[in-house]
């Protein structure tokens, strides 16, 4: 007690030796700038705390108290190329992309359902722990993929995988991870959808939300100290826009002046939290201009709206140095996750009856239809191809042993440290007693 009431007393000590040091300084320069018939340095320094002080009050002053009601305001208005019977609204809005790469896009949005339905339906078979599908936000993942440099570093939230599959991942790539195999590039270390791959620029996923967004904020700033003309994407959910990290990250982003494009997917519903519970104001976008960011909403499932916006958005925060946000407008079709049970909090038929009409899949294979690149003998044989090659590559990599025990221990750090070494002999030695319980014969 005694040493903590000294230990006071020097910090008090020293906080006023400091300021009474700083306060003889200030009062001896102002008396040599009074006393100097040339010199104008006291109103010099009276304007310059002036302007200090003024240089955050924007706009105009007025006489009339005004009362901003956000219900008066104008809503932000949603961009779209392509309606929901793939009719295009301006020719000139069609991104310039060949058949082939539009085909590519398909193909790659049918494959990633195809896989989602197959790995849920896995799940459910406790062939796997846990999944997460992206129905119905396809056109968000392959929009923004296409409209980004392949080096473009991707901070994702955990339900980005199609992104990561237009970049080149592949079946084998996700559902290794998945089934936690010795192929997965965590060895098993990682809860399933965690996906992330250092040669494709995706920083490994992480359970917690919006922590990914902070430090999407630190990597755009590197990249704006190293002029390398590239950028970062953050995704992130509108429930993810209600945790503080995320306001932390956008006002970083805006003073620290870095070339970011914040993606938010609203999809409706933050779990089980509709966005009418989550918020009031005029959703996500409408926070950026408080922010001080350039901010785009778009039509979440069309993917030439979501192309165009996200390229935009690219080229703003490259060539100026400056952060973007984006709303993608869309609805989560699936459950939350295999934990959820949705039509415990909203209605089948609803959702249904919504995705219907604006399933951002049948909305670009319609357009397709029409601009006779696609038709509907080459739909049948993708479908069909691309279903036996996610059931292939789940039969691989379900027979695929997995990794050692020991590989909890060895793949944390570069190398093991006294306390994980010793950890690992408790285990094996555990393990040696008690063998009846704990099967190895599926490990490496």
């Amino acid at each position: 007690m005694l040493r903590s009431y000294r230990n006071f007393q020097i910090v008090q000590n020293i906080y006023k030796s400091c300021t009474y040091q700083i306060g003889k300084r200030y009062q001896s320069v102002a008396a040599a700038a009074a006393s100097s018939p040339q010199s104008n340095v006291v109103s010099e320094l009276n304007q310059t705390k002036f302007s200090i002080y003024s240089s955050h009050i924007k706009g105009d002053i007025t006489n009339k108290l005004e009362i901003i009601r956000p219900e008066k305001q104008s809503l932000i208005p949603m961009y779209q190329v392509l309606d929901a019977e793939g009719n295009v609204k301006d020719e000139t809005h069609i991104p310039d992309l060949s058949d082939e790469h539009l085909i590519k896009i398909y193909k790659d949005m049918v494959l990633l359902n195809v896989m989602d339905f197959t790995l849920y339906e896995s799940q459910r078979q406790e062939r796997i722990s846990f999944y997460m599908t992206s129905f119905g936000e396809e056109a968000t993942h392959f929009g923004t993929a296409a409209a980004l440099n392949p080096k473009d570093l991707v901070y994702a939230q955990y339900r980005e995988s199609g992104v990561l599959m237009y970049r080149g991942f592949t079946l084998h790539d996700f559902i290794n991870q998945c089934f936690g195999n010795i192929n997965s590039p965590c060895k098993g270390i990682q809860m399933p959808i965690h996906y992330g791959s250092k040669e494709l620029n995706f920083v490994t996923i992480s359970s917690t939300m919006a922590t990914q967004m902070p430090q999407a904020v630190g990597s755009a700033y590197t990249y704006k100290q190293a002029q390398n003309g590239l950028c970062v994407i953050c995704y992130f959910g509108d429930g993810t826009a209600s945790e503080g990290d995320a306001h932390a990250a956008f006002n970083f982003a805006a003073t620290l002046e870095v070339p970011i494009i914040f993606f938010c997917r609203n999809n409706g519903y933050a779990i089980s939290t509709p966005s009418v519970d989550q918020y009031r104001g005029d959703g996500i976008a409408s926070r950026g201009a408080g922010y001080g960011m350039v901010t785009i909403r778009v039509d979440g499932n069309d993917l030439f709206a979501v192309y165009n916006a996200t390229k935009a958005a690219r080229e703003l925060a490259v060539n100026e140095m400056r952060p973007v946000l984006i709303e993608a407008m869309t609805l989560r079709v699936g459950h939350h996750s295999t934990s959820d049970d949705s039509s415990a909090y909203r209605s089948n038929n609803e959702i249904s009856s919504y995705d219907q009409k604006h399933n951002p899949i049948i909305r670009f294979r319609k357009y397709m239809y029409k601009r006779g690149c696609w038709n509907e003998e080459k739909e049948k044989n993708w479908r069909e191809t691309s279903s036996g090659m996610v059931k292939k590559a789940l039969m691989d990599c379900e027979n695929t042993k997995r990794a050692p025990i020991s590989t909890m221990f060895e793949n944390i750090y570069d190398k093991m440290d006294s306390n994980l070494n010793r950890q690992m002999k408790e285990m094996n030695e555990h393990i040696r007693q008690n063998s009846d319980h704990y099967p190895l014969s599926r490990h490496q």
